[in-house]
């Protein structure tokens, strides 16, 4: 990468606030995912780290490609790792002869989580891009939802006038896929795809989903909450403040008419769910009855059948018999 190439990463990213949202192609996952499984085959490691390449457009960082660079490190003592970066370099020259917009926007690896040495990696891969972001990509994820987590590294300030630190800040992501690629993506799903589930079980999915994520929230805050009381953390008046607003924005349950309008909600879904139950098993008792009478249908044909057939034997070698005395 050149001068030219370094500052114009510095003008696509120049601050926290140039980002509002990170979006993850296919293409990228499905790199991703093929990196992991092919170092799985070939040793132990329980992570791999690439470079991602993209744009930004409207505050939106647009991750299109990536590709995967050697990276070891000591499980013991994570401080000791090694990332070939003049690989990355000559990969990265690469791709730019073939596609001139798509620019070092940061780097991958699959997690599942932070790690220690996460800060020192980053700032090497800011040698291309001063605001390089980060993107866990969890190669095996173990519920439903997003495989994603989307990080950039900002300046910590302490209240008690220690100096900065490096940390990682949180950024939404989302998967996203222009025309082709969605295209792409039917056709591998369409063999793996159950038909038989309808809209009302991807409704209760996705409310699943959601209550997932907001127990994992919560119990984030909770540790959090717990440290800063301890002292193994300071209080960040940011967070605290962030924290009073959710709870400024809580409705107020002791009110009456609150509860007796969430306990006619509620009694309204049972009836329609016991209803429903209802009707399936009448549903499913009306098809035993006709698959009963079917077969039995069936076997009344089966039997005339097999009588017809025998009496038709029976006439033909009576038949037999009076032709071979008159001979």
């Amino acid at each position: 990468m050149g001068l030219l190439d370094e500052q114009h990463s510095k003008t696509l990213l120049n601050s926290r606030d140039a980002i509002e949202k990170v979006v993850v192609h296919p293409l990228v996952l499905l790199s991703v995912v093929d990196h992991f499984n092919r170092m799985a085959k070939v040793g132990n490691q329980k992570r791999v780290v690439g470079v991602l390449l993209g744009s930004i457009r409207n505050k939106v960082l647009d991750i299109a490609n990536s590709f995967a660079v050697p990276f070891d490190e000591d499980e013991k003592d994570q401080s000791v790792w090694f990332l070939d970066h003049d690989y990355l370099e000559l990969m990265a020259s690469m791709f730019k002869k073939v596609n001139a917009k798509e620019r070092i926007i940061g780097w991958y690896h699959t997690g599942p989580k932070l790690h220690s040495n996460d800060i020192r990696i980053n700032e090497l891969i800011r040698r291309f891009n001063t605001n390089s972001v980060l993107v866990i990509i969890d190669a095996k994820p173990k519920a439903l939802g997003l495989p994603t987590e989307a990080y950039i590294a900002v300046e910590e300030v302490h209240d008690d006038g220690t100096p900065t630190s490096k940390t990682f800040e949180h950024i939404p992501s989302e998967i996203g896929a222009e025309e082709a690629e969605e295209v792409g993506v039917e056709h591998l799903l369409r063999d793996i795809r159950n038909m038989t589930v309808g809209t009302l079980s991807q409704q209760v999915t996705n409310q699943l989903n959601s209550l997932k994520g907001l127990h994992a929230h919560l119990q984030d805050i909770f540790l959090y909450l717990e440290q800063v009381i301890s002292g193994k953390l300071p209080p960040n008046h940011t967070i605290m403040y962030q924290l009073q607003d959710i709870f400024n924005l809580l409705p107020n349950l002791n009110v009456g008419n609150f509860i007796k309008s969430a306990t006619v909600k509620t009694n309204d879904q049972m009836v329609v769910i016991y209803l429903a139950s209802v009707i399936r098993s009448v549903i499913a008792l009306h098809n035993l009855i006709n698959n009963k009478l079917q077969n039995k249908e069936q076997e009344k044909e089966k039997e005339e059948t097999k009588g017809k057939s025998k009496k038709d034997t029976d006439v033909k070698s009576s038949n037999d018999k009076i032709k071979s005395k008159k001979t």
